[in-house]
């Protein structure tokens, strides 16, 4: 497994991706994943850092996707700040993916000057709470029956929030930064 920038050339293994998901993963997913267009539009808009950068996780046979990352700048007086979107195939959960793929987009970040992070979890995704928190994320705020699932049933969201020059100058002052960048490559 290799993680690549995401180019217009992977557009079909992304949708292809997305659309193997099943329905419950893409409730959570701000963009419409199964339509191609959206899909062409996020893989052909990949390469502009004004709008974020995405990458993907390219499987063995490097033709299909198990796993996407983005950091998308958040605009005008918040431009320091980056959201993270992160989704990992089912069929790959539990092996390290999704951490290597957050580790990934944390350093392109911090590379990027973002000063600010952000990740949007359901509040009972414990594997993805346990991921980030472990990652130096905290909860930043708790927004009650903010989203509604494919059953109609409201849910509650929380924003992890991971402040830069808190967590590294710690990491750094013990030699972690090397090792971090080291490990996602």
């Amino acid at each position: 497994m290799r993680i690549v920038p995401l180019e217009a050339g992977h557009a079909d293994a992304l949708l292809a991706f997305f659309r193997s998901l099943p329905d419950a993963d893409r409730t959570f997913i701000k963009e419409e994943v199964t339509d191609p267009g959206t899909v062409r539009a996020m893989a052909a808009a990949a390469a502009g850092a004004d709008r974020g950068r995405r990458w993907a996780a390219l499987a063995d046979d490097a033709t299909s996707i198990t796993g996407y990352v983005a950091v998308l700048p958040l605009a005008g007086w918040s431009d320091h700040v980056g959201e993270i979107r992160l989704v990992v195939a089912p069929t790959s959960r539990g092996t390290g993916l999704g951490r290597r793929l957050a580790r990934h987009a944390l350093v392109q970040a911090v590379e990027a000057g973002l000063t600010k992070l952000i990740v949007e979890v359901v509040a009972d995704q414990g594997p993805a709470l346990a991921l980030f928190t472990g990652l130096g994320f905290s909860g930043e705020a708790l927004l009650q029956d903010q989203i509604r699932d494919r059953d109609g049933r409201l849910r509650d969201l929380m924003v992890l929030a991971h402040h830069v020059s808190d967590t590294w100058s710690r990491m750094d002052s013990v030699g972690m930064t090397d090792a971090v960048a080291e490990s996602t490559g």
